[in-house]
């Protein structure tokens, strides 16, 4: 898949409006109203989700990102508007790492899981893999999960900066037949480094194809 240009230049324009730090959400309660739409994202920890809205912002501290794994336990929510387009993107916490107690991990599903079945706003879940590591069994859940529920979901490849092209290239091919063999993929693989600012003009133009005019 290619992007227009113009498609790109609008992911542009609209990235480049109003960024903010909107609310953060602990259980289902605090949950702010949904009155745009959202695009959340998921990965395990330390896969690069604050540092890919940072970079879809050319924000470096909007997001601010935690060194310790498993550190974020809340949903967060960021604002986009330029003129009359709005859209929210949620950093969603980190599953996966090994030093968090049961109950958080239980606190974690039910929150995860109720935004997934009831945000109706919600227009497609980004799945964020790390280009160096495999799929884990934890990102399998989650896909398989997704494709249970009918969402929308699409897959990220973050720190692609880290592999030599023939690695990559074997990534990219291996992605492919999971998103081919599910039922809820959008059909493109997005290939980004948040360092070397790579691929974001297409994620921008794809993500900013969900504000509301």
């Amino acid at each position: 898949m290619q992007f227009k240009s113009s498609e790109i230049e609008t992911g542009r324009k609209f990235f480049a409006g109003n960024a903010i730090y909107f609310t953060s959400a602990t259980n289902k309660d605090n949950l702010p109203k949904s009155e745009f739409n959202e695009i959340a994202f998921i990965g395990r920890s330390n896969v690069g989700k604050s540092s890919i809205i940072n970079a879809l912002t050319n924000r470096k501290k909007l997001a601010n990102f935690s060194k310790t794994p498993g550190r974020t336990r809340q949903l967060n929510f960021f604002k986009i508007e330029n003129k009359e387009q709005q859209l929210i993107l949620v950093d969603l916490p980190g599953y996966g790492y090994a030093k968090v107690t049961k109950k958080d991990i239980q606190n974690w599903y039910k929150l995860t899981n109720f935004y997934f079945y009831e945000r109706v706003n919600l227009r497609t879940v980004c799945l964020l893999v790390d280009a160096r590591r495999d799929v884990s069994k934890d990102d399998k859940s989650m896909i398989n999960f997704l494709d249970e529920i009918g969402l929308s979901w699409t897959l990220i490849l973050t720190k692609v900066d880290k592999l030599k092209q023939n690695d990559l290239i074997q990534k990219k091919s291996d992605m492919k037949e999971i998103i081919n063999k599910s039922s809820a993929a959008f059909p493109f693989i997005f290939m980004t480094s948040s360092i070397k600012k790579i691929g974001f003009e297409d994620l921008r133009a794809y993500i900013s194809s969900f504000s509301i005019n």
